[in-house]
């Protein structure tokens, strides 16, 4: 399952590159179509009535956690337009680094020194991507602009997982993705008008790319991870997490209409980011999973 999750993950930025639509469009099919699924699931298995024991509290934080993850799809997915996906995945991956610190800042959980150690060799990775995006001969002058969406990505997805970690832990699975994900997709279409982004009609290539999102990042990644934490450690998930770049990398390397290779910058830059998200994230001991979605 684990490594299906990964594969599911690892085509969501290519697969999102290939989409004529625009950023906020992407995520709102992205979430309606796996609403779907997710409701044909709580149906199926009677699981609706576990709302009726939410308190208002509960609501407040699956509407905070949504709205995390829809500025989360928004930004990220904009960055892809920008920069490289190389750059975009590897950089929107530094969310352990926005988990640790707001844990140290709000649940008074202090990081390790190792933690610490890591996770500042992760920022020192992301400075090096960053800087292979300040030469000439990059793919968008506003590459920059792009790094940092990707980054900003990695900050809200990060107070996402932190906001609904409690929520989570009360919940089962399908329960919580079904709350968190109808909130996020509440705010994604709240966006879209806002922004005078139409949602329909679209072509009919970009809804069956918006099909392999949905099933392949949402359904298969995020889920699957999830189910995973039952199993196996949660710091092995995290792990897992990371492989992300190194998959989306691949694929869009080799998938016809993008064909994009990473420069050295970025592969230095990956590189030098997932040794210290592994150092930083690999513990001896399995803890609670701070990665939970």
């Amino acid at each position: 399952m684990l490594g299906a999750a990964i594969v599911g993950i690892s085509v969501s930025g290519p697969l999102a590159r290939l989409s004529s639509a625009a950023p906020i469009a992407i995520a709102a099919w992205r979430l309606g179509l796996t609403l779907l699924v997710v409701g044909l699931v709580l149906t199926a298995t009677r699981a609706w009535g576990a709302f009726r024991t939410l308190s208002r509290r509960d609501l407040g934080i699956a509407f905070l956690a949504g709205t995390m993850l829809a500025l989360h799809f928004w930004t990220w997915i904009a960055s892809l337009s920008l920069t490289t996906i190389a750059a975009s995945v590897v950089l929107v991956n530094l969310h352990p680094l926005v988990i640790v610190t707001g844990s140290a800042l709000w649940l008074r959980e202090r990081p390790s020194s190792r933690q610490v150690l890591g996770l500042a060799i992760a920022m020192l990775g992301g400075v090096v991507v960053a800087l292979g995006d300040t030469g000439p001969g990059q793919r968008a002058e506003d590459a920059l602009v792009g790094d940092l969406l990707a980054f900003i990505g990695a900050i809200t997805v990060g107070v996402y997982y932190l906001v609904g970690r409690d929520l989570r832990q009360r919940l089962a699975l399908w329960n919580y993705v079904g709350l968190v994900y109808s909130a996020c997709f509440v705010v994604v279409v709240a966006i879209a008008l806002a922004t005078h982004v139409p949602l329909w009609p679209q072509p009919a290539r970009d809804l069956w790319i918006f099909v392999g999102i949905a099933v392949g990042p949402m359904l298969l990644g995020h889920t699957g991870f999830n189910w995973s934490l039952r199993y196996v450690p949660a710091y092995v998930v995290s792990l897992a997490i990371l492989a992300e770049p190194v998959g989306a990398t691949l694929l869009a390397a080799v998938l016809p209409g993008i064909a994009e290779r990473p420069s050295a910058w970025t592969l230095a830059g990956g590189s030098i980011i997932l040794a210290g998200l592994v150092l930083g994230t690999v513990v001896r001991k399995p803890t609670a999973g701070i990665l939970e979605e």
